[in-house]
């Protein structure tokens, strides 16, 4: 399953592009961001955390690499990180986001390449900077069985 180009005019956009995405999630669910600096893969778990119910702030987990956010309403735990400054597999191992992945959403920036062998089913999700100045393009491409005909 693969949805090519969403276009997403702006950080409002993206952040409810990011609700309506949310509305499709459930716990085990893991998702795989990439994309520049600056694409938007932390407006985008802003606009799934709203559509979660999740304890906030959502902020970029760069210098602390992990962050959970709980549910307010009873719903799954976020599980926000960032890849960026992960050397390999084995600081991956070190963060354990294999041991909440059944109960939560994890949601992965930079992940790519590193955190697929957590889950044999996954979402990865590809933000590119599109023509206009703050346009983005989104791609969805969902890896297993979880993800057939989920967004037909």
């Amino acid at each position: 399953m693969t949805i090519d180009g969403r276009r997403v005019a702006t950080a409002g956009e993206m952040r409810e592009f990011g609700a309506e995405l949310a509305g499709r999630l459930r716990p085990g669910d893991l998702l795989v961001l990439s994309g520049p600096l600056g694409a938007g893969k932390t407006t985008l778990v802003q606009g799934i955390a709203g559509g979660l119910k999740v304890r906030g702030p959502i902020t970029s987990p760069t210098f602390v690499i992990a962050r959970v956010h709980p549910s307010l309403c009873g719903g799954p735990a976020l599980v926000h990180a960032d890849a960026y400054r992960l050397g390999g597999d084995l600081e991956v191992d070190d963060l354990d986001l294999d041991a909440s992945l059944e109960e939560s959403v994890t949601v992965v920036e930079w992940g790519e390449g590193l955190v697929e062998g957590l889950a044999d089913d996954r979402l990865e999700v590809a933000i590119d900077r599109g023509a206009a100045d703050e346009e983005r393009v989104v791609r969805l491409r969902g890896v297993g069985d979880r993800w057939a005909g989920v967004f037909v």
